[in-house]
């Protein structure tokens, strides 16, 4: 039903009587709260006109009935629609979470995780204290090599120095005095330089500092509910760390593992960050149903297009552990989790938009407020789907450049297994991606025009 007029909003309402037998004079109609479409008065539970009209449902009032059109539900005898509505999310989201439970109790690691077969190495921290070109081999006088002399902070000389001859390639980087390096030590004898290995540069410094810097930032803007968010972040890391990773190393199926892990993170970081609400159970209602659609296409079109997900990174886990790895598991857990990052950001914003909306204008029905949500949900899908193609184009762009000098067509390097692998990583993810603003907005549209009245919206009990 369209918004009432000024002149409907201003019709005056007869109070309902205190005794049963004793009617109100007309005169003594109470004054109509402008804007809100409902009076406040002693017995009208929802504010409605007495006047014969229709409902959000299409049901027709009765004149003299305390159940009206603002708010779409009375409070009257009857339970109140917005107790019914947060039941149902209850009964809906309780069964999720207690499966979450269950298939965490049966998927945790247990006993020793398999080890590296290949023989381990100590790796401790050096300075560059000289760099010079030198050569190769001794008297060649090729200069093809870099002479590094390294102040070793550990390892089984420490304070000691060392020099390393270092080939100076394309694909070597470039040393400086100053540079904070990494070395490996084989465990051969402890003067022979060739015992060592220069193996990476320290960063330790620059990233705890950028984590800093990104954690002030996220204090500043979002205040208490940014603490809230870098808690969840935490946490997330946490169920990556001591359950995904050891769960998929234990020997279980990558993909459970992955959507027991997501759905944990789910509704720890939502719950954690956003409060335990109706507006946050819908938000992670529409994430579980478009986390299944993603899960249930990845599988599908993974096995259509023969993916293995052997890749270069993969095959070298596989070497490293001596042991076969479901590796086609292992890209669809990958699929899922990394989904489900972009799927938490548009579930959440499409909810509070319907409810920022509803706030605005209480008197929008369920199709109004869809129709409202859905328009804010295309702006915002179109510039995440993008976002999302470019992250993927990003991640593997080395890979393209190394197609596009091959001189391979671009049908071939479309349809080959690591450009593939992508294309079906970005496309599924884009399809539950784009799913999960109907499915969210019609979820929070519902939920949104039957919150009961009296409570600040998106805030009530659940």
């Amino acid at each position: 039903m369209p918004p009432e007029t000024d002149a409907e909003r201003t019709t005056p309402l007869a109070p309902v009587p205190a005794e049963p037998a004793a009617a109100a004079p007309p005169d003594r109609a109470p004054d109509v709260e402008r804007g809100q479409g409902r009076a406040p008065g002693p017995g009208d539970g929802h504010g409605g006109e007495h006047r014969e009209q229709d409902d959000t449902h299409g049901n027709v009032q009765a004149p003299g009935h305390g159940h009206g059109h603002g708010h779409g539900h009375g409070h009257g005898p009857a339970t109140p629609a917005g107790r019914r509505v947060r039941l149902l999310l209850v009964g809906l989201l309780v069964p999720c979470a207690l499966a979450t439970l269950v298939g965490l109790g049966l998927l945790w690691p247990g006993g020793s995780l398999p080890g590296s077969t290949q023989p381990g190495q100590e790796v401790f921290d050096a300075e560059v204290t000289a760099a010079r070109a030198t050569d190769c081999t001794p008297g060649s006088g090729d200069g093809a090599c870099a002479g590094l002399t390294l102040h070793m902070d550990g390892g089984p000389l420490p304070g000691r120095d060392l020099v390393q001859i270092v080939p100076v390639e394309p694909s070597t980087p470039r040393f400086a005095v100053g540079d904070r390096v990494r070395v490996a030590y084989s465990g051969g004898e402890a003067t022979d330089p060739g015992s060592y290995q220069v193996v990476d540069f320290q960063r330790s410094g620059p990233l705890i500092a950028l984590a800093v810097a990104f954690a002030l930032a996220v204090l500043l803007l979002g205040r208490w509910r940014g603490l809230a968010a870098l808690v969840a972040l935490g946490m997330s890391l946490v169920v990556l760390v001591l359950f995904v990773l050891p769960a998929i190393l234990g020997g279980a199926s990558p993909v459970w593992v992955a959507v027991v892990g997501a759905c944990l993170i789910m509704f720890v970081v939502l719950y954690l960050t956003h409060g335990l609400s109706a507006r946050t159970s819908t938000a992670v209602l529409g994430t579980l149903a478009s986390l299944a659609l993603i899960a249930l296409l990845s599988g599908l079109f993974s096995a259509l297009a023969r993916l293995t997900g052997l890749d270069d990174t993969t095959a070298s886990l596989i070497a490293t552990l001596g042991a076969p790895v479901d590796a086609r598991g292992l890209l669809l857990a990958g699929i899922v989790i990394g989904a489900l990052g972009v799927l938490d950001d548009v579930t959440v914003t499409q909810t509070s938009a319907v409810w920022e909306l509803r706030a605005a204008n209480p008197a929008l029905g369920a199709r109004a407020l869809f129709a409202a949500g859905m328009r804010i949900g295309r702006d915002h899908v179109s510039s995440a789907v993008n976002t999302l193609v470019l992250a993927y184009a990003g991640a593997s762009l080395p890979l393209m450049l190394l197609f596009t000098v091959a001189g391979r067509g671009p049908g071939e390097v479309l349809t080959s297994q690591d450009v593939a692998t992508e294309i079906v990583r970005t496309l599924v993810g884009s399809i539950g991606l784009i799913a999960s603003v109907p499915i969210t907005t019609g979820l929070a549209a519902l939920v949104a025009s039957r919150e009961e009245p009296g409570l600040p919206l998106g805030r009530r009990r659940h």
